[in-house]
């Protein structure tokens, strides 16, 4: 299940805590630093309220390096998380 939430204040945490029940797993995806991100807050509210109960595995964070972002088209592609750092951390998350 995908969530794209179109505003983070407010946030719509109700629907992500719907979707943890429903799933039972949690992977934040965004192209920010992982530090005070939105990733950060939606795991944190995951960890803190009553879905936390439905985890079958630790939450997840896929977000950009932690590096400033590079003028490089080839360095700023690869500070930034791709396809493959998501499917990555899906399959890790559900261990296969």
């Amino acid at each position: 299940q995908v969530i794209n939430l179109r505003t983070i204040r407010p946030m719509d945490i109700e629907t992500v805590e719907a979707s943890v029940v429903k799933t039972n797993h949690l992977v934040t995806v965004e192209g920010g630093w992982p530090q005070f991100g939105v990733g950060a807050e939606i795991c944190a509210r995951i960890m803190e309220g009553p879905a936390f109960n439905y985890l079958d595995a630790p939450a997840v964070r896929v977000t950009g390096a932690d590096v400033p972002m590079p003028y490089a088209k080839i360095l700023e592609d690869n500070s930034i998380p791709q396809v493959k750092d998501i499917v990555f951390a899906v399959k890790k998350t559900l261990n296969i």
